[in-house]
């Protein structure tokens, strides 16, 4: 194809144009400015989103951390409430001995679980027992009024956070009054502190539903408002009873912040000259009503831009001086040799730049590798003491409620061996009918503790054969009661059926016929009884357990039903037995009461009746 002769001229102009070393050198610069700005923005982006997704991480497990923090006393307001020392509070509130028997026993399980204070309220916000003589908080009358569960605090004393669960106290069906426990989270709070010492690049803050915050790792930062506050705003916020005054400064965060993006910020930082870049992301606690940010320092993820910018620079400018050097090659071939020469030096420069830069990004890199490596142990070790923590409370009520159906399995799998030596092969079938039994009945016993914290508020349905229950509970004790020759007495109609759950309603009974057999075993006359009083024209009936045992006094008769408490020797026994036997009598509609007899104890419970015996219907 034949070109125009208008079109050379142009050609050639073009190509002297390209030929020059100053179009080469705009051009070197163009792609440096390019490389310049294309490294400094992915190197960011990258860093940030590495960043990110490390502080939500992080996030998830200050949460994880507060939620449990927060829940670990969940149960105890609920436990409490059906103990018979608060119920007769609840009977007479203005009688000075069942508010000092109460004040005792609140006392006592307020060292034991490690809270603060524990204290009975009236409807109207008056205390009528505490475990100590401290003055109650200004928002206790609104959380009562509002029916809340829960709230935050500020201690007027130190400054820190309170967290205050509330459980209400019913007397036939109304409400009496409300049960307060308070725990401080000056510890957890200055954990975080620690830890932002120690980090220099995180700072953890909780704000509450008026975007106050309340825990923070920066003490400059407790009790601001996130947002911007208004004069009126402020004013009301002051003027409320729910922070110490006075209100600090607005941090100006966004309303809205994003889990896993983020959102870049400039907050002062005590000590600092000025603003600094952060990235912001938060995590609501919605049960709470709390909301969670972690703001992460970008200092260093700017450093590492900066450092791949200038790399950027570096591979552009080597492109550019490359055209230049084919160019100048072109152009010229008598300086040649010169210009190989200044090619390599130059050259040579710049893999010296480049692999400097290479090494200070690799021992950043291995830096932050180190860092990550760290803090990931960090919270794997918190992670286990956590999961350690509630396995250890799992474990010890679910070993105390199963270990006596183990102890009979063992008893049939020997006895199951015995018969198989004298070929009693009927025999053996129902022994292993019965072990399948247990073992069932062990699994629902497991269920039943997971199920323990819950609100008994639920209706029973159905109804169960006291008899075969008092049967089936005996059995699951026949090796002890027969290693002591105990002398049982059942007193029980045959056609007698209560509304109940069978498999719940033996485990307290297991556990009434356990605590008997215990109590005989250093006594020459062994005897337990179980009988049935109708009451109520037969709509009710009062179970009663009698045994002839040494009995427990009448000091510890009043601390029965507390939580961890305990007759038995250490090992043997963790407090807990009757406390359960307790919630699932009241769960049945009844109350599980001790007395002392003149030669040993009586425990009875009363149970709606569903038939008696036939020839009575």
């Amino acid at each position: 194809m034949a070109v125009p002769d208008s079109f050379r001229p142009r050609a050639l102009r073009l190509l002297r144009l390209l030929s020059r070393p100053g179009f080469h050198l705009f051009l070197t610069g163009l792609l440096m400015v390019l490389g310049f700005v294309l490294a400094h923005r992915l190197s960011e982006r990258s860093g940030r989103d590495q960043l990110s997704a490390l502080s939500t991480e992080r996030l998830e497990l200050y949460a994880s951390n507060l939620a449990a923090e927060l829940g670990r006393h969940a149960s105890l307001p609920s436990l409490l409430a059906i103990a018979p020392t608060l119920q007769a509070l609840m009977q007479a509130p203005d009688d000075a001995r069942a508010r000092r028997d109460a004040s005792q026993m609140l006392a006592r399980v307020n060292v034991r679980a490690g809270t603060h204070q524990i204290f009975v309220a009236a409807p109207g916000g008056q205390v009528l027992s505490a475990s100590e003589a401290l003055a109650p908080p200004a928002r206790l009358s609104e959380a009562l009024a509002q029916g809340r569960s829960h709230f935050f605090a500020a201690d007027p004393n130190t400054g820190s956070t309170d967290f205050y669960l509330l459980h209400p106290l019913r007397q036939t069906g109304a409400a009496a009054g409300v049960i307060v426990v308070r725990f401080n989270l000056a510890p957890l709070e200055a954990t975080w502190i620690d830890l932002g010492l120690r980090s220099q690049g995180e700072r953890i803050l909780v704000a509450d539903d008026q975007d106050v915050v309340i825990m923070s790792s920066v003490q400059a930062w407790k009790y601001a408002v996130l947002d911007h506050a208004d004069p009126s705003r402020r004013q009301a916020l002051q003027a409320s009873a729910r922070y110490p005054q006075p209100i600090g400064p607005d941090l100006d965060l966004p309303a809205s912040l994003e889990v896993h993006q983020g959102q870049q910020v400039k907050l002062p930082l005590p000590g600092s000259s000025g603003a600094k870049p952060m990235l912001a992301q938060q995590r609501q606690i919605v049960p709470l009503g709390l909301r969670l940010v972690a703001l992460s320092d970008l200092t260093e993820v700017r450093q590492r831009a900066q450092l791949a910018a200038w790399g950027g620079a570096a591979f552009g400018a080597s492109i550019g001086l490359l055209a230049l050097y084919l160019s100048s090659r072109r152009r010229a071939l008598r300086q040649l040799t010169q210009a190989q020469a200044d090619l390599r030096q130059t050259h040579a420069q710049l893999e010296q730049l480049v692999d400097s830069r290479t090494a200070e990004l690799r021992q950043t890199n291995d830096a932050l590798k180190t860092q990550i490596a760290q803090r990931l142990q960090t919270e794997g070790e918190l992670l286990q003491a956590s999961k350690l923590a509630v396995l250890g409370q799992m474990s010890a009520g679910l070993s105390h409620e199963v270990n006596q159906p183990l102890t009979a399995l063992r008893a049939l799998a020997r006895n199951s061996i015995r018969l198989l030596e004298t070929g009693r092969q009927d025999a053996v079938a129902t022994n292993l009918q019965l072990m399948d039994d247990m073992v069932e009945r062990m699994s629902q016993i497991t269920r039943q503790l997971k199920s323990f914290a819950r609100k008994a508020d639920e209706r029973v349905e159905g109804s169960a054969a006291l008899l075969d229950c008092v049967r089936n509970a005996l059995l699951l004790l026949e090796h002890r009661s027969r290693a002591l020759d105990v002398m049982t007495v059942i007193d029980v109609p045959a056609g007698l059926r209560v509304r109940a759950e069978a498999n719940r309603l033996e485990q307290v009974l297991v556990n009434l016929f356990g605590n008997a057999i215990d109590a005989m075993q250093n006594e020459p006359e062994r005897r337990l009884r179980v009988l049935v009083i109708r009451q109520e024209g037969g709509r009710r009936a009062l179970v009663r357990v009698q045994d002839s045992g040494a009995g427990v006094g009448e000091a510890d008769l009043q601390r029965l039903f507390e939580p961890f408490f305990t007759t038995k020797p250490a090992g043997e026994g963790l407090g807990l037995g009757l406390v359960i036997s307790a919630k699932i009598v009241h769960e049945f509609g009844g109350t599980l009461r001790a007395e002392r007899l003149e030669h040993g104890m009586s425990f009875e419970f009363d149970l709606s009746v569903d038939t008696w015996e036939h020839q009575d219907v």
